[in-house]
């Protein structure tokens, strides 16, 4: 069985995915198929020797969509890693741009198609209100206007013709979607105005109707084409850290060359600011290496021989030469990579309550129209003209045109108050998995805390507050590129402490930093350093106090004097703690994940009031303990590091800080772009609103047709009562009208 992943455009709602979907499975030699309608992608298993690719594809278009036919040598479209290749990663690593023109030429095919419409909708609209405010028009209109407003109309639907196409097309292959409704629904409208102006049949004209609503549901799918699938940008992302170049040890000299190129085996050097280009381990030399981009932990890591380098990490300062173990697609960049890919190809299919319905609601109407025709034709005998009126006001007043519009202006007034609060949802499946949200998943470093080291207590041994002891400290730790250094001269910067320039430093590798600062020698650094340096230190409770709490603790002293202990931590933010008491009322369960050790992480966990922590987790295995939770309910998973992507991709929604890497913003579902945690329960309230407008505007879409379409089928006619294809098409008219305006109503909500 062999794997491939497409690229597949034309599809315009959840149940085209889901048509694609059942037309593979159908076919014989695959054995799986997968389409996920939100990054137009489909991920299909398949026997060679039964079927090829160009038998899929052919399966695919025969049901009226395209394969972007992908480029040489990858085997797949859209953008692809492709590291097998020689066993190394050059070339291979070039994201393709195919996907990303796809989108564009979709995006500028809604554009011109809604703006052709909305251009001739605008007189025909005209004409047709000024008989409607019953202004009698002049005289030319009076004459000539049926022509205009059937010769713009038919514009108007010609540039929506796809609608048309495909909604037969589907009705056809019997898997009717939203375009089979509004081409039936518009069609009907279109029709019956012709038969009105054209050829005597009694009525009105509804050119405008169809036209506008040709327009307005454009409109929609230009907006959704925009903001849909950009999925695709979180692999360009991922596949740009990968350096382009190694420093490769050959003999006594070091060439560069390109990184596809490096073998398993090879000796490369590694300099101070390199990006390190594969995972191995140092043999020679020691550094600090930020690793953040991977294990999402913000202190620098140190680097001695036989510690293990990961590829794509940065070395901050010193030198060292490693051996290359893993290259191509063993590296754990490759593996993030390809982890991300198939979260995304395994994303739930969630159908669209329309969609589901529009399955069974258009054989219906068409079914009960073609009765009525027959009742009144063949067995009431009425005469062909009634029993067309009641065939076509059947039709028009099931006109699912509501329907079609339900679901699309509820989420385009959520985008707006969700942009309004910084909170962005990228795909519209998200909010309605909100609602249901039972699990809240957290990552630990730059999520619930700031993502940096920084000063968290000062304890002075002696009489004063410390301030002359950080002051002493900061003035020396200026010369430090460590990060724990920065973090004691942010913090002396910030409570306005005047700093000196210090005549000596050096750095003691593994022990700290001396130096002179005035007439005095300052030492700033761990036991350790006291101890070799004879210093007395006596406080040594407090010290492993804070070290349990998961601070990292140094001593300064002055001369042979220990002054006091600086803590220094990744502060916990100070939203955190609301963030998990407004999830908490709102009934949700919150978990912490963590590469971090279980004494930290219960440390910080307690602070907020997180009650459940997983530790010592690598990034590859934060996607694993995602789908384990997923078992207990639907999960949010919320970070913001590279390390979170595939777990961002696996949960049921991902939720991006904004403040994070554009890996975690690209491959999250909802990016809250202010930052703020506490944004996480309200885009859940979001969710929770959107769902309850869309359900309410779906009661409205099908009230009328409940309702409307026995009249319309002349069944209480023997009472008196029935109803023109007048009354039909204000009912229709309505129906959108009560739908848009229940939308219109969300501007006013406030999260």
């Amino acid at each position: 069985m062999e794997k491939k992943t497409l690229m597949v455009t034309g599809m315009d709602c959840a149940s085209c995915a889901l048509s694609i979907e059942n037309a593979l499975k159908r076919t014989k030699g695959v054995g799986s198929a997968t389409v996920n309608y939100a990054t137009g992608k489909a991920y299909v298993q398949f026997d060679s020797s039964q079927i090829g690719m160009h038998g899929i594809e052919k399966k695919i278009a025969d049901i009226g969509y395209e394969v972007v036919k992908e480029d040489s040598g990858t085997g797949n479209a859209g953008p692809e890693i492709g590291m097998e290749r020689g066993g190394h990663a050059h070339g291979a690593l070039e994201p393709k741009d195919r996907e990303k023109e796809e989108r564009e030429r979709e995006i500028a095919d809604y554009k011109k198609r809604f703006y052709l419409a909305l251009i001739f909708t605008i007189p025909v609209l005209a004409i047709a209100m000024l008989d409607m405010l019953g202004i009698k028009p002049p005289a030319l209109f009076e004459q000539y206007g049926k022509y205009v407003e059937f010769a713009f109309s038919t514009i108007v639907l010609a540039a929506g013709s796809h609608f048309f196409t495909k909604g037969f097309r589907a009705i056809r292959n019997g898997m009717p979607n939203m375009d089979s409704l509004v081409a039936i629904g518009v069609g009907s409208a279109y029709v019956y105005s012709i038969a009105t102006s054209f050829f005597g049949v009694p009525g009105f004209m509804y050119f405008e109707t169809a036209a506008l609503l040709i327009t307005f549901i454009s409109f929609g799918k230009m907006l959704e084409a925009i903001t849909k699938g950009k999925t695709g940008e979180a692999i360009r992302a991922l596949v740009a850290l990968a350096p382009k170049t190694a420093r490769v040890v050959r003999g006594k000299t070091v060439v560069e060359m390109p990184i596809g190129e490096v073998k398993v085996g090879d000796i490369l050097e590694i300099r101070p600011g390199d990006k390190i280009p594969v995972d191995g381990t140092v043999v020679s030399g020691e550094s600090h290496v930020d690793e953040s981009m991977v294990t999402g932990e913000p202190m620098p890591v140190k680097k001695g021989k036989d510690d293990r380098a990961i590829g794509a990490t940065i070395n901050k300062a010193g030198s060292f030469r490693m051996r290359a173990e893993k290259v191509g697609s063993e590296t754990m960049l490759a593996q993030i990579i390809r982890l991300v890919e198939e979260a995304q190809g395994s994303k739930p299919q969630i159908q669209k309550l329309a969609d589901t319905v529009s399955a069974y609601f258009v054989p219906a109407v068409v079914g009960l129209a073609l009765v009525s025709f027959a009742y009144w034709y063949f067995i009431a005998g009425a005469g062909f003209g009634v029993a067309l009126g009641f065939f076509i006001t059947t039709m028009v007043i099931a006109c699912p045109c509501a329907l079609g519009l339900a679901t699309p202006t509820g989420i385009v007034m959520s985008s707006g108050i969700g942009a309004r609060n910084g909170i962005l949802a990228k795909r519209t499946e998200a909010l309605e998995v909100l609602e249901r949200t039972a699990i809240a998943v957290f990552d630990k470093t730059g999520t619930i805390t700031e993502g940096k080291p920084g000063v968290s207590g000062v304890f002075a041994f002696g009489k004063g507050d410390g301030k002359e002891m950080m002051a002493l400290a900061a003035s020396l730790e200026q010369k430090s590129e460590h990060p724990l250094a920065e973090a004691v001269v942010d913090y002396a910067k910030a409570t306005g402490l005047r700093l000196r320039e210090p005549r000596k430093f050096s750095a003691i590798a593994g022990f700290g930093v001396k130096g002179t600062v005035g007439k005095d020698t300052v030492l700033i650094g761990n036991a350790k350093l006291m101890k070799r340096e004879k210093v007395a230190f006596k406080d040594g409770e407090r010290m492993e106090g804070l070290e349990k709490e998961g601070k990292t603790v140094v001593i300064v002293a002055q001369g042979r004097k220990a002054l006091g202990m600086i803590a220094i931590s990744d502060a916990v933010k100070e939203t955190s703690k609301e963030a998990m008491a407004a999830l908490k009322k709102e009934g949700i369960a919150t978990y912490m994940i963590t590469g971090d050790n279980e004494r930290s992480a219960r440390t910080v966990a307690n602070e907020v009031g997180i009650g459940n922590v997983i530790a010592n987790v690598l990034p590859q295995e934060k996607e694993e303990r995602v789908r384990e939770l997923q078992k207990k309910g639907k999960v949010v998973f919320v970070g913001d590091g590279i390390n979170d992507a595939p777990a961002l991709a696996a949960a049921d929604v991902g939720i991006a800080i904004g403040s994070g890497t554009d890996v975690a913003i690209e491959t999250g579902d909802v990016v809250l772009v202010k930052g703020d945690i506490r944004d996480v329960a309200r885009a859940i309230r979001l969710g929770k609103y959107t769902m309850k407008k869309i359900r309410q505007n779906l009661f409205w879409a099908f009230i009328y047709n409940v309702i409307g379409i026995p009249i319309a089928m002349g069944a209480f006619s023997g009472w008196g009562i029935t109803i023109n294809p007048v009354i039909a098409g204000a009912a229709m008219a309505f129906s959108s009208v009560s739908v848009v305006s229940n939308s219109l109503i969300m501007r006013f909500y406030r999260l």
